[in-house]
């Protein structure tokens, strides 16, 4: 069972290339408050949803003061493509040998149709300005969970 983080925790460190080629740390956000949202595969239906809900939300979302990271095992050349097809406006990080998905218990056993396999959790966290985890939210569901995630930030 991978080790999942809880709210008061530190968030571990990250260090990812973005689909730009940017390097892209937590550290250098210190000051703001982070999304950092894991899931599966970019350019797949479920994704795709969730990163465009995160897309139309990010106005207001840093209008509130939060910068948001979406993380996959994708290469950094994907995701130029994924963010091209969808006019994506988020910053998309590669984490391709998944140390970050482990270290925030976002890759382990789930469920997947009624079998458990080994993969990545869709899970979002919710960063304080001191590099604290305020949320910790697992196996998320794709549709509606920005919405979601904005009501428990208090933000609609």
């Amino acid at each position: 069972m991978t080790e999942r983080l809880s709210p008061g925790d530190v968030a571990p460190d990250l260090t990812l290339t973005s689909d730009t080629g940017d390097r892209v740390s937590l550290a250098d956000l210190r000051g703001r408050r982070v999304i950092v949202y894991f899931y599966p595969a970019a350019m797949t239906p479920g994704c795709t949803k969730q990163a465009c809900d995160f897309t139309e939300s990010l106005d207001s979302l840093r209008g509130a003061g939060y910068e948001v990271l979406g993380v996959s095992k994708d290469k950094p050349a994907k995701l130029a493509k994924f963010r091209e097809r969808d006019a994506l406006t988020l910053t998309l990080l590669s984490d391709e040998d998944l140390a970050v998905h482990k270290a925030y218990g976002a890759f382990g056993e789930k469920k997947l149709y009624g079998k458990v396999v080994e993969g990545v959790i869709r899970s979002t966290f919710v960063i304080d300005e001191d590099g604290k985890v305020e949320v910790a939210q697992y196996n998320v569901k794709a549709t509606g969970h920005v919405a979601k995630l904005r009501r428990d930030l208090g933000l609609d």
